[in-house]
């Protein structure tokens, strides 16, 4: 569990929010439209300076920020990096971000790293584990941390808990929040021939502190059978904006971040989809308000 350190609130606007990409620093100066907050992944600011850091600074004046974290490794057997720590709790100190978040995943083994969201086996052990590097972080931070739910494409043998179970069990016992992906629940899910409302209804919701929605793309495994792939390289598809419809019905607004990371088009496209987001909150946040 977090120690006596200073424990900062998790604090972003219940409005949508996009990840930060360079080719639209000056429109979101200038044209942000109902983009209210912007995400960042850790990894790309561990610098002293340059470009990068100076168009952040310029950007936290005006946005609260997402800090979201692509390589600490959280399930991985071995112990997390300390050099890696280091760096992200000097970025962490500078920006003092609203929020951070981490992949339940690994990515690092035996010195070797890949460049690549790795699944982790719900077993006990691997519980105690994440567990561990979970306070280890939330410790050296100083905050407490979100943890966002994979996209896979296979499931272990040795699995002794569902990924629910797995997820609740975490945040549970390190006090962690949740980072709710809706794109990747939809593409697990289809994956694995489950149904994707079910796991939402088993989800905690009343730990999510974050929502991410994203694109996808359409494969095909070794048998013929339909295998999705989580991208980030397009608009949100139909069947994901409906499931997030559904969250918002159970959990009412959070912030929403809409993810583009590959293929990123021009600002007015990506600003479209965040009013999507904005206007679907409004329409299920008008009901609550009309309930008697």
């Amino acid at each position: 569990m977090l120690d006596d350190r200073r424990a900062l609130e998790i604090v972003l606007p219940k409005e949508p929010g996009v990840g930060f990409k360079h080719l639209h620093f000056e429109d979101l100066l200038n044209d942000r439209g109902c983009v209210s907050w912007l995400e960042i992944h850790a990894e790309n600011y561990m610098s002293d300076g340059g470009r990068k850091i100076a168009q952040l600074n310029r950007l936290r004046q005006d946005f609260p920020i997402s800090c979201h974290g692509v390589g600490l490794s959280i399930g991985g057997e071995n112990p997390l990096s300390k050099d890696h720590l280091n760096r992200l709790e000097a970025l962490v100190s500078w920006l003092e971000p609203a929020s951070f978040s981490e992949h339940l995943a690994w990515s690092s083994h035996g010195g070797s790293y890949f460049n690549d969201l790795l699944p982790v086996p719900y077993t006990k052990a691997a519980l105690q584990r994440v567990c561990e590097h979970i306070d280890e972080v939330q410790n050296i931070l100083g905050r407490t941390m979100l943890l966002e739910n994979p996209s896979t494409y296979l499931v272990f043998e040795e699995s002794e808990m569902t990924e629910i179970e797995f997820i609740s069990d975490i945040s549970r016992r390190t006090g962690c929040g949740l980072l709710l992906d809706v794109n990747n629940v939809f593409v697990s899910s289809t994956n694995h021939s489950v149904n994707p409302y079910w796991y939402i209804d088993e989800f905690p919701l009343h730990s999510v502190g974050e929502i991410h929605l994203g694109g996808h793309a359409e494969d095909s495994d070794d048998e013929g059978a339909l295998l999705l792939i989580d991208n980030h390289g397009s608009e949100v598809a139909e069947p994901v904006w409906d499931l997030y419809e559904h969250v918002l019905r159970g959990a009412g607004a959070l912030p929403t971040l809409i993810e583009w990371d590959s293929d990123v088009p021009e600002w007015k496209i990506l600003e479209a989809e965040a009013d999507r987001a904005f206007r679907l909150m409004n329409i299920v946040q008008d009901e609550y308000v009309g309930l008697p």
